[in-house]
């Protein structure tokens, strides 16, 4: 009997194909899976804090897929491969190449055009970012940490808190992080932006 899958509102369920993709075969429950991501997450962050990263390097394809794959990669044999299935969020999978190049260049725009205030331009990267969709999981964990490489490496300033949850349980931090995310979909950033600084 393998591990069976439990999914929260906004998680995106995995196919059966990704499902193999699970390297630690003695996990039997969807408890056991989130600690051993939390300690693989752990160890990233780690990584991060004790690296300095030159700031034409964050905002690049190849850094996306090496922040997934050192977050998962003791957990997931995909860990820092794009996703090659369709979810229920995210763009077409065929397009996740050319989708991120748009956010990445634009991103690179408004940081230099100052179009934005520092901290929106980090979540509204965030956002686009979960919404593209990129990793057949960890997304909202990923473009969360990315926001922080973005606030720390590129702007200097400290990382966001997030209510200072990694909104794995079902509780009402994370319902509060969804409902802040389907409000950046319908083009209001701020509930984000309060809801990473609070």
């Amino acid at each position: 009997m393998g591990l069976e899958y439990a999914y929260l509102d906004g998680q995106t369920p995995l196919d059966e194909e990704e499902k193999e993709g699970l390297l630690l075969k003695t996990i039997t429950s969807h408890g056991e899976l989130d600690e051993f991501e939390q300690l693989n997450i752990e160890k990233a962050i780690a990584w991060t804090m004790n690296t300095r990263f030159k700031k034409d390097a964050i905002l690049t394809e190849k850094f996306i897929r090496t922040l997934h794959k050192r977050m998962f990669d003791d957990v997931w044999k995909w860990a820092g491969e794009f996703r090659r299935s369709e979810k229920n969020i995210g763009v077409a999978w065929v397009t996740i190449g050319m989708e991120l190049r748009y956010l990445l260049d634009d991103t690179a725009y408004w940081i230099n055009n100052k179009t934005y205030p520092q901290d929106e331009i980090a979540i509204r990267f965030k956002h686009r970012l979960v919404n593209i969709h990129c990793f057949p999981n960890g997304n909202g964990r990923h473009s969360r940490i990315m926001a922080d490489i973005i606030m720390e490496s590129i702007f200097g300033e400290d990382a966001f808190t997030w209510n200072r949850s990694n909104m794995v349980k079902a509780d009402a931090t994370r319902k509060a992080y969804i409902a802040a995310i389907r409000a950046g979909d319908k083009g209001d950033i701020t509930p984000l932006l309060q809801f990473a600084k609070s």
